[in-house]
């Protein structure tokens, strides 16, 4: 079992992406330091091993995680960063929402959304990185289940299941003035139609909300980009 989390994860190069909403029709670019992403959701494996509990409804060791909120999702990021003696990506408040991240750490990590997405392109420009029946699980094709990760073909940087077979929690508010707390879920799950697993496509939910088609994938960021963020 690979309970180190870093022989699974990918260099994700420098780059630049330009988010869009649909809803508000915004468009904003973001330029990205180097950073490591997972090659794939976190299993169910790898979370009970670190927490001790498995909240999946489908079950399954090599399935991806799911049932969690995004409050668990950052708590499992600082428990496996616990894990192996790395410093804590996140600091947790009395508020029951309330969470900073230390940009300087070099803990795990959920991804930003501008990460996420320019994770997923790796360097295309359409709406999915190849044919959606070879890269994804989605409503068509998935017989209303999740799926053991990395069953299909990944990007060109090696990432699976970016689209499809579970949305993942991302770091970002939402929209704060609209949706208050709400966090960024992204990459479509086995239970949508194709129009939802695109790269660009935005979703939220509320942090203390748990959803069996969301799971999350681990970050960590670079030394360059830890430097980056300090000066």
């Amino acid at each position: 079992m690979n309970t180190t989390g870093d022989s699974g994860m990918v260099d994700v190069p420098p780059g630049r992406v330009e988010l869009s909403d649909r809803r508000t029709l915004r468009k904003w670019t973001v330029p990205l330091e180097p950073f490591r992403l997972g090659a794939h959701p976190v299993t169910q494996l790898l979370y009970t091993h670190i927490t001790g509990h498995q909240p999946s409804t489908a079950q399954g060791d090599q399935l991806p995680v799911e049932g969690v909120s995004w409050r668990d999702a950052v708590q499992f990021c600082n428990a496996l960063s616990s894990y192996h003696g790395l410093s804590l990506a996140y600091a947790f408040h009395a508020d029951a929402e309330g969470v900073t991240w230390d940009m300087s750490a070099d803990g795990y990590r959920l991804p930003t959304e501008a990460e996420w997405e320019h994770a997923c392109r790796a360097s295309t420009s359409g709406p999915r990185y190849g044919p959606l029946d070879e890269i994804a699980w989605y409503r068509e094709n998935s017989s209303d289940q999740s799926h053991r990760v990395g069953g299909k073909r990944p990007n060109s940087w090696g990432l699976y299941d970016m689209l499809g077979n579970v949305w993942e929690w991302c770091w970002d508010l939402y929209d704060p003035e609209v949706y208050g707390s709400y966090r960024v879920l992204r990459g479509g799950g086995w239970f949508d139609e194709h129009w939802s697993c695109r790269a660009s496509v935005r979703r939220r939910s509320h942090p203390t909300f748990r959803v069996e088609d969301v799971g999350f994938r681990v970050a960590r960021s670079t030394v360059s980009e830890r430097l980056c963020r300090e000066s």
